[in-house]
């Protein structure tokens, strides 16, 4: 089973709806045949590679928010998260533009450590208040990942991986994906926002069952017990 997850790594929800995600996967008995694929997107392309002022300040300000509305969200979020295990410190957050940090992922992808290189962009971002577009910050995780130092020391002199980012940002337009996180269980069951556990796990177990059917094999009409009695 293949699932693609359109995700941005400075998107809050992205991170609790992950959370929810491998709750379900954990608890589902075909997990060892799913292949998880982590897709690019970007909630906002403009941001600059260093923004000069707070996550309030950015959401008020540029995004045209009241303030109060802004703080009412995060306390939101925040409590949300906090139900996942995840600690959030938006006063920490900052804001920054996430395209090589999506490129370093999909680096990391090529030696077996997308999830991982997520997973830590995520906790960087929002719960230690760490600058994901820094190219000294990026620099240290691709060494923390045990990345070839060479290969990512390659994403800030060169633009690669920059088509592979476009793709998934252009495949998710092409499939209709307006927000994220966005999840596609075997390109036909899509997935919209950070969804409870249960809903991940219904829906795993009946893509399952809908790619492997159960065969019966033999008569139909063989002896057996049921619910009214036992044939004789």
């Amino acid at each position: 089973m293949k699932i693609e997850i359109w995700s941005d790594v400075a998107c809050p929800w992205c991170y609790i709806g992950k959370r929810r995600f491998e709750t379900a996967l954990a608890q589902f008995p075909h997990r060892d045949s799913v292949d998880v694929e982590w897709k690019s997107y970007q909630l906002d392309p403009s941001v600059p590679e260093h923004y000069d002022g707070t996550e309030l300040d950015y959401l008020s300000k540029r995004k045209g928010m009241a303030p109060e509305q802004v703080k009412q969200m995060f306390a939101h979020v925040t409590e949300t998260a906090k139900g996942e295990g995840l600690d959030y410190h938006f006063d920490k957050v900052v804001v920054a533009n996430s395209f090589t940090a999506h490129r370093l992922i999909h680096l990391a992808a090529t030696h077996g450590k997308q999830d991982a290189a997520k997973e830590q962009l995520l906790s960087d971002h929002f719960e230690h208040g760490k600058d994901i577009g820094n190219q000294e910050y990026l620099t240290e995780l691709g060494a923390a990942l045990e990345l070839p130092a060479g290969e990512v020391a390659e994403l800030f002199s060169s633009d690669k991986y920059t088509e592979e980012v476009n793709q998934d940002i252009n495949e998710a337009r092409a499939i209709g994906v307006t927000g994220v996180p966005f999840f596609v269980i075997d390109r036909k069951y899509g997935i919209s926002g950070a969804q409870p556990a249960d809903l991940f796990s219904q829906a795993l177990n009946q893509a399952w069952q809908e790619a492997n059917p159960l065969i019966p094999v033999g008569a139909s009409d063989a002896e057996a017990c049921g619910p009214d009695g036992c044939s004789i």
